[in-house]
């Protein structure tokens, strides 16, 4: 199994997103059943969910994890590329979910804004800053510059 790709940034609530979650694949029931299975102990059991459909290509509406099953639900007609993950305490975690098809360093841009404190982008504009960025090689700045 791929390891998970997961970031949380300060307390829940706090900022527009609480960070952020990076799947290997759009299957939905696999990669959520991951989630829940190596979501961080100490931040509470992942009870519910709800995202966002265009994410994904199936709809489950109840995953199975590690002896449970976890309801999920779909916001209506949102492309807002948030998971909305509830805990047994009742906390709620807002995360991106960045797309697996990103690059490495796309994705760990996304990640990193994601779990930033003071973030208040909602997650489509994030991403497609992410996307809009061109990749930065420092060695071609220098050469353009006259240096050698």
């Amino acid at each position: 199994m791929s390891s998970l790709r997961l970031t949380i940034g300060g307390p829940p609530g706090r900022d527009r997103l609480d960070g952020g979650w990076w799947p290997h694949s759009r299957d939905l029931a696999t990669e959520f059943a991951a989630l829940v299975d190596g979501f961080p102990a100490e931040l509470g059991r992942v009870v519910r969910a709800v995202y966002s459909p265009p994410d994904w290509d199936d709809s489950p509406r109840r995953v199975a994890v590690t002896g449970r099953f976890v309801k999920v639900g779909k916001f209506p007609s949102d492309d807002t590329h948030v998971i909305y993950l509830t805990t047994s305490d009742r906390v709620t975690y807002c995360l991106l979910v960045v797309p697996p098809t990103f690059d490495a360093a796309q994705g760990a841009e996304a990640m990193l804004a994601s779990a930033t404190p003071g973030n208040r982008h909602r997650a489509g504009e994030l991403l497609e800053v992410v996307t809009n960025e061109l990749p930065v090689d420092p060695s071609g700045m220098w050469a353009s510059e006259g240096a050698r």
